[in-house]
């Protein structure tokens, strides 16, 4: 299996036109905060894979670090509104010394703030989309960070890694490069565990208890190996690999791409979801909770079939038609994905557990046989 994963892996690295690179604050910043030192080094390897032909879009923190390193009596709250201020300051800094470095080697770049809202949008989405593409087009790096100056908690992505993965989607990427304070993936904690051990390669990372390997956080980042990895199953589901591996290491992303083993590498699902589904599953909000019988879920994993109202023994929240529910099994409490419902909560309690043939009769009318259609249904969604 190992001669198998060092020639896909190489295969597929070869092969990466469009590569999606996340770098996080743990990596960027030092004990004064931003680090020059990095930035240049980063966009000497970055630049020496754009001059491969490849296009590189990268999402960069350090905007918080940034501020905090101008502002040296403050110290990070976490208080939005004084986050949002400090990086209000940091920002242009942070893009001023990437502009500085990648003008080196005679590169481009140029500043992307999103937040969620901007890619919830089906039109936004695509406006986003169409702008990058043509930076890409003009040979520019795009330097893509979380509009923290303006967003508010609601319409936040959480974290980069989150948002990476929400680009992989939008460029259509073919590979995911997450750069870390950590060496890789280790199977525990290496922090609380002196034993435990490098993982050069997940093979199936749907399988993976992200829960049991993942704990704590860096001091400088929001995020850890567990939005890491929650990013890379999202990534996986649309047939995108990534590879986790030290920022912190000199030269890291040229020694990879000259075959050394470094990190850890993921592997993309055999099957890989429709880009739709990725969108509605991880641009749009949850709205609500419909849990279903042992029936239902049989239907809905083991025969792809669409949740019927029979199916359904309990409604929580309140949500319009068209809304994005998580459909749990109501017996083991587990999720089972998400989908866009037909229909409102009010009517989905009226319904619930009646064959499709009697919601005229409920109703006055029968607008869908089907609760959540599946073609409307991310089963396994990385939430």
């Amino acid at each position: 299996m190992l001669q198998e994963y060092k020639k896909y892996k190489e295969q597929i690295l070869n092969r990466a036109k469009k590569i999606v690179i996340k770098v996080g604050s743990a990596v960027l910043t030092g004990a004064n905060g931003l680090d020059p030192r990095v930035i240049n080094r980063l966009a000497d390897e970055i630049s020496l894979l754009h001059d491969q032909g490849r296009d590189i879009l990268l999402v960069s923190s350090g905007a918080v670090a940034a501020g905090c390193k101008v502002m040296t009596s403050c110290k990070v709250k976490e208080c939005l509104a004084y986050k949002q201020a400090v990086s209000a300051i940091g920002q242009s800094r942070l893009m001023h010394a990437y502009d500085e470095a990648f003008a080196r080697y005679n590169k481009i770049t140029a500043q992307i703030l999103l937040t969620k809202d901007d890619l919830k949008s089906r039109e936004r989405f695509l406006n986003a989309r169409n702008t990058l593409l043509n930076l890409l087009s003009w040979k520019v790096i795009p330097i893509i960070n979380e509009n923290d100056t303006v967003v508010v908690q609601e319409l936040k992505f959480g974290d980069n890694d989150a948002l990476a993965a929400l680009v992989l989607n939008l460029v259509e990427a073919d590979l995911f490069i997450n750069l870390t304070s950590a060496d890789g993936v280790y199977n525990s904690n290496p922090m609380k565990d002196k034993n435990a051990k490098l993982l050069p390669y997940i093979k199936d990372i749907s399988k993976l208890d992200l829960e049991e390997i993942c704990q704590g956080k860096t001091t400088q980042g929001t995020g850890g190996m567990y939005s890491k990895l929650l990013a890379a199953r999202r990534a996986a589901q649309i047939g995108v690999p990534t590879l986790i591996v030290s920022g912190k290491v000199r030269f890291a992303l040229e020694r990879v791409f000259s075959g050394e083993e470094l990190g850890t590498f993921i592997f993309p699902e055999e099957k890989s979801i429709s880009r739709r589904k990725f969108w509605l599953a991880y641009n749009l909000d949850s709205r609500g909770e419909v849990l279903v019988d042992k029936g239902a879920v049989e239907a809905i994993v083991n025969q792809g079939k669409s949740l019927l109202p029979a199916g359904i023994v309990d409604v929580r929240g309140k949500f319009g038609k068209g809304a994005l529910v998580k459909v749990i099994d109501a017996e083991s409490g587990e999720s089972l994905g998400v989908g866009l419902t037909n229909y409102k909560s009010s009517e989905l309690k009226q319904i619930m557990g009646r064959k499709s043939s009697e919601i005229e009769n409920i109703l006055g009318q029968c607008a869908y046989s089907e609760a959540i259609h599946r073609d409307n249904f991310l089963l396994g969604a990385a939430l």
